[in-house]
């Protein structure tokens, strides 16, 4: 594929995304292309989850939903496992840092507990608790807030006031979705909100994410490509994703 294919589908994507619907024949018109050039453009960029055809154009992807938080922790288990153990083995030691509420971070809390010289600021009462089970471990530091029942973590203003009182090292955050056009969302507002005030305080951000959440969209962004450090997940993304990570400076762990 050339630069130039490369760039028009990028675009074309980007359309879709704004405007929820365009047709072969407006997208011909606007780039210049055949509609037979057009229609190829649209099939690769379905295959890769950016948008879905139908008859005479393209169409957003429609936003998913997602499980309660037990029916996540049942979901892909073997590959939030491998994630755990890719990060346990990558952190530096001697950190501090935000670990947001979900069940790919609470995976990974488990394979944390028993790390010495680490310090989590959390949300998650399921985290922090997972990080205190052992006599020795990480220093737990637990966000105040609202109490959302559901998946036992902290939201709202007073947490995202307590999250402006620290520095760390890193934000290591779970999401609803990931994609080369809108980076990472999330399914939540208030979890979003949370999410982004961990990025902003952190000096690196470190996204945990098995190959399901690829090429998805979900309603509420939670940082650019550009914003990724090292994406943590089970399974390389596909070619345009990979290349928009890397090409943004990001590590594919």
């Amino acid at each position: 594929m050339t630069a130039r294919s490369q760039m028009r589908r990028e675009k074309i994507s980007a359309l879709v995304a704004e405007r929820g619907e365009v047709s072969v024949e407006e997208i011909a018109s606007l780039f210049g292309a055949s509609h037979e050039t057009i229609r190829r453009d649209l099939a690769t960029l379905e295959d890769a989850g950016f948008l879905l055809k139908i008859h005479g154009g393209a169409k957003r992807v429609p936003m998913l939903t997602e499980g309660s938080f037990d029916e996540r922790m049942g979901e892909n288990r073997a590959a939030k496992q491998s994630i755990a153990e890719k990060l346990a083995g990558w952190l530096p030691p001697d950190q501090t840092i935000f670990m947001d509420t979900g069940s790919t971070t609470l995976v990974g809390a488990e394979a944390l507990a028993q790390t010495t010289n680490l310090r989590v600021v959390t949300n998650s009462l399921k985290i922090a608790s997972t990080l205190s089970s052992g006599a020795d471990g990480p220093e737990v530091f637990l966000l105040g807030g609202r109490l959302e029942r559901g998946n036992l973590e902290t939201l709202g203003p007073t947490t995202i006031e307590e999250i402006n009182r620290f520095n760390t090292d890193l934000a290591v955050i779970t999401i609803g979705s990931l994609n080369a056009t809108d980076g990472t969302s999330d399914y939540s507002f208030d979890e979003a909100q949370v999410a982004r005030a961990m990025i902003s305080r952190a000096s690196r951000t470190v996204v945990l994410a098995d190959h399901s959440k690829f090429d998805r969209r979900a309603a509420f962004q939670v940082c650019p490509i550009a914003e990724i450090d090292v994406l943590i997940s089970d399974l390389t993304p596909g070619a345009a994703l990979a290349s928009a990570l890397r090409a943004a400076g990001a590590s594919l762990l």
